[in-house]
């Protein structure tokens, strides 16, 4: 079947195409600098699948936008936001990690960005994407389990029978709660997952970072993202389930900053960005009362965040414009 290329690019599709752009072009600056130092030959080639992948999309979205006559987005550059000149910053552990779970959060947005479109042509490339970052987080998962790094979710012994709930008493969460089930207590793990991830970023990024309302903004964030590993872990340990909060690898001495600071603060805003949304699924998916006070909370604190670090990134003129809607109020009063 022929696709119809004269159809105009829905608002959904737009913001698809535009987003994708700017973190392909932030993934691509990441894995550059990354590969300057990877030593791990196996690590190495997940990392280079990667860059593969990210720099195909960036021709194909370039394509789309000259098709289009939409103006290319500004995004990142080896050029303006990476000085491969600069001392390594994490390790290959961390390098692995990094990926693996960079291919998590690319099956999540590109499902949506698949799912929200009209589209065939744009349909047909998002469903490659998809199954592109399956593909690139089971090359790091191998990896990972080969190598002994990879943690994994808490065990539970098997169900005897299949149950049902019977008792209000089920969604009870602050006195005598029932035992986790498996839904939430793998919510609690991937959280806690994401959140050694942005920690693990942050320290870094603190150490290197040339403005000093940057660095602060970073140490923050390290300090947040401990608070809700210390959260979960306490969760499952409550439980007596082992939690990952034992895994830890941290940046190197090097002060040098690799990136620039627009490149870092918009790393980190896409992660927050990230982590709210799995907090809210998180949240639909909890009964336990207490689960969904802890994620109210918790995302509370990471929008707080995420809109100190909006005003640094506007105060910076580092804050991209996603195209918008036409201000009808605005042209009513201009016409007067």
């Amino acid at each position: 079947m022929d696709t119809q290329h004269n159809v105009k690019l829905t608002s959904a599709e737009i913001a698809s195409i535009w987003s994708n752009y700017q973190q392909d072009t932030l993934s691509i600056c990441t894995i550059e600098f990354f590969l300057t130092h990877v030593e791990d030959k196996e690590i190495r080639s997940v990392l280079t699948y990667a860059l593969q992948q990210s720099q195909a999309h960036i021709q194909k979205l370039k394509s789309l936008f000259n098709e289009e006559q939409f103006p290319i987005p500004d995004g990142f550059s080896m050029e303006a936001d990476v000085n491969q000149e600069a001392p390594r910053l994490f390790t290959d552990d961390f390098h692995l990690f990094y990926i693996q779970n960079m291919g998590k959060i690319g099956m999540s947005v590109y499902s949506q960005f698949l799912s929200n479109s009209a589209r065939l042509d744009i349909c047909e490339y998002y469903t490659e994407c998809l199954n592109q970052s399956s593909k690139l987080f089971d090359k790091a998962t191998e990896v990972m389990l080969d190598k002994g790094l990879f943690i994994r979710s808490p065990y539970i012994p098997k169900p005897k029978m299949v149950e049902y709930v019977q008792k209000q008493s089920y969604l009870a969460g602050k006195f005598n709660p029932r035992p986790l089930n498996v839904i939430e207590s793998s919510n609690i793990y991937f959280n806690l997952i994401q959140n050694q991830l942005g920690r693990t970023l942050a320290i870094g990024f603190s150490q290197v970072a040339k403005s000093k309302v940057v660095r602060e903004f970073m140490a923050r964030g390290m300090n947040i993202s401990d608070k809700h590993v210390e959260v979960f872990g306490s969760i499952l340990s409550q439980e007596y389930l082992p939690s990952a909060s034992s895994w830890s690898t941290s940046p190197t001495d090097s002060t040098d900053s690799p990136f620039s600071d627009k490149l870092m603060m918009s790393h980190i805003t896409a992660l927050n960005a990230a982590q709210v949304g799995f907090y809210g699924k998180s949240l639909g998916t909890s009964p336990r009362r207490d689960l969904g006070l802890h994620y109210v909370r918790l995302t509370t604190e990471i929008l707080e965040y995420a809109e100190d670090g909006a005003n640094i990134m506007i105060d910076n003129s580092w804050m991209e414009q996603p195209p918008q809607a036409v201000d009808r109020n605005k042209l009513a009063k201009e016409k007067k």
